[in-house]
């Protein structure tokens, strides 16, 4: 166990590293200089360019700016090139807006994503297996910014509150439970939105995965025992389905930036995965290159996550 740990971890550590390496290339070798902030800024003169440029090591080669830059990194010495914050503050700051919509988007997701797939696989060809499939087509045929509209309307027509930003203007001196709730309101409304389609996705997986499994010889031997329905289905069956979803499972961590984009967008949220978006257009290369650092971790935390699970799940994979 702990020689796969250490395995994985040197494993995670080397790929985490040229991960680095690329991603830094990559926004390096994007079209146009860097210090090309603002070119139309009459203040932006030649020795401004010149100051910025050695401030954040931009007239020194490609390799020394790649390991100046993940030393300032790493010693919280880097700064966002649009307002000069602290770079790891700033992801910090927004990580934690999104935090809160993430988690209960991704509950909502898995929470009801499997009960409706499992139920439709049982019941595959009737009439709940018919309701829940076009239900499912239905949502992932809608686009996420137009089912967003629409929600919106309704929730402020029908019941006349505001679902726009994580809180009410003009609420900072009311009590806190008042301001919780709130907060848990604002919350409801884009974390739902954005499991919607995660549910159709991930129910018509679960249904597939189920089937396949109902078929195997396994499966109808267990049934000819005279085992109940319920234990078949749920202890046979369910278990080795769930092998593809310990994957997907994994692979959930890094939706923590890129996922939320479109709903932080239409609900101004004040989110990472925003920031993210308005870092590239400003072209605050410090910002990008952070964020993508740290979408990789995620990515490579959740792949570790899931080999662990791996074992849970199914105890014939040996280590």
């Amino acid at each position: 166990m702990l020689a796969f740990v250490a395995r994985s971890f040197v494993q995670k550590l080397i790929t985490l590293f040229f991960v680095s390496v690329i991603s830094f290339a990559v926004i390096h070798l994007a079209p146009g200089e860097p210090s090309q902030v603002d070119p139309l800024n009459p203040k932006f003169t030649k020795e401004v360019v010149e100051r910025f440029r050695q401030q954040f090591h931009l007239d020194k080669p490609l390799h020394q700016q790649y390991l100046l830059f993940y030393r300032d990194l790493l010693s919280g010495k880097s700064v966002s090139w649009k307002d000069g914050r602290p770079v790891l503050g700033k992801i910090f700051e927004r990580f934690m807006n999104s935090l809160p919509l993430f988690l209960v988007g991704t509950l909502i997701t898995w929470t009801l994503s499997f009960p409706v797939g499992i139920q439709a696989a049982i019941r595959r060809g009737g009439v709940y297996d018919r309701t829940t499939t076009f239900m499912a087509y239905l949502l992932i045929s809608i686009p996420g910014f137009f089912f967003a509209y629409v929600l919106i309307i309704f929730v402020v027509n029908t019941f006349h509150v505001p679902v726009i930003g994580m809180r009410t203007f003009g609420l900072s001196g009311a009590g806190f439970a008042v301001r919780a709730m709130d907060r848990v309101w604002h919350l409801v409304i884009p974390s739902i939105l954005g499991a919607t389609a995660g549910i159709a996705v991930l129910s018509r997986y679960v249904r597939n995965q189920m089937l396949e499994v109902e078929g195997q010889d396994y499966v109808r031997t267990a049934r000819a025992k005279g085992l109940p329905e319920d234990q078949v289905h749920y202890k046979h069956a369910l278990r080795n389905a769930l092998l593809p979803f310990v994957t997907m499972f994994g692979l959930i961590l890094p939706g923590l930036i890129g996922g939320s984009v479109i709903i932080e967008s239409i609900f101004s949220w004040p989110g990472i995965g925003r920031m993210a978006y308005e870092a590239i257009l400003a072209r605050d290369y410090p910002l990008i290159i952070t964020v993508n650092f740290i979408s990789a971790i995620l990515v490579l935390i959740g792949t570790f996550l899931s080999d662990l699970l791996y074992m849970v799940v199914d105890p014939r994979i040996k280590l």
